[in-house]
C-alpha cells in the first residue's frame, strides 16, 4: 500500500483500483490558508486553562469573564469573578454592566453548548472586544479549578482526560 498526497491509497501488490482516505479526501489547506485559519481561531477563542492561569497571576488580568447562562446554572457553580449576564439579556443589559474598552471571554456550560458563541455575538454586535472560552463551565470544573456556588466554594479532582497528572501545564 501507498498513499499519495491527495490521500488515495493504491495496493501496488496488486494493482487494484484506488480508494479515498476519508481523512484526505478533502484534502489539507495550504499551510498560508490554515496559519490564517488558525490565527483567527485564537483570536475568537481562549482556553480554561489560559484564562485559569490570567486570573489566578493577580491583579488585573486585562479581561472580564462573562458567564451566559440562566440564574439557576449560576447557582450551581460558576467561575469566581465573573459577571452573570443571560445571553437573553445582553441587549439590554451588556452596556450598563460592561466596559467596551475592556475584553470579554464568555462561556456556557461546555463544548456542547453554543451559549457562549451566541453570547459573543450579541456582545460583538453591541461593539464589545470578546472571545469564547473554549470548554466552558464543565472543562473548568473538569481541570480542578475552583468554582463558586451559592453555598460557597468548592473544587473538584482533576479529570486525568482533561488536565496532565502531576504537571504543571500540559504542554500546549
Amino acid at each position: 500500500m501507498t498513499a499519495t498526497a491527495e490521500g488515495i491509497t493504491k495496493n501496488t501488490a496488486t494493482g487494484s483500483t484506488p480508494t479515498t482516505n476519508p481523512v484526505l479526501r478533502v484534502p489539507p489547506a495550504s499551510p498560508a490558508a490554515a496559519a490564517a485559519y488558525f490565527g483567527a481561531s485564537l483570536a475568537f477563542h481562549a482556553d480554561v486553562s489560559d484564562v485559569a492561569a490570567a486570573l489566578a497571576a493577580g491583579g488585573d488580568p486585562g479581561f472580564v469573564v462573562l458567564d451566559s447562562r440562566s440564574t439557576a446554572s449560576w447557582d450551581q457553580g460558576h467561575i469566581p469573578g465573573a459577571v452573570h449576564l443571560p445571553t437573553a439579556l445582553i441587549t439590554e443589559q451588556a452596556e450598563r454592566l460592561l466596559d467596551k474598552s475592556v475584553p470579554v471571554v464568555t462561556y456556557c456550560w461546555g463544548p456542547g453548548c453554543n451559549g457562549a458563541t451566541r453570547a459573543a455575538l450579541a456582545l460583538a454586535e453591541l461593539g464589545f472586544q470578546v472571545k469564547e472560552m473554549l470548554g466552558g463551565f464543565e472543562y473548568w470544573a473538569r481541570e480542578g479549578f475552583e468554582f463558586e456556588t451559592w453555598q460557597g466554594r468548592e473544587r473538584r479532582a482533576e479529570d486525568p482526560l482533561t488536565a496532565p497528572v502531576d504537571a504543571e501545564d500540559c504542554g500546549c
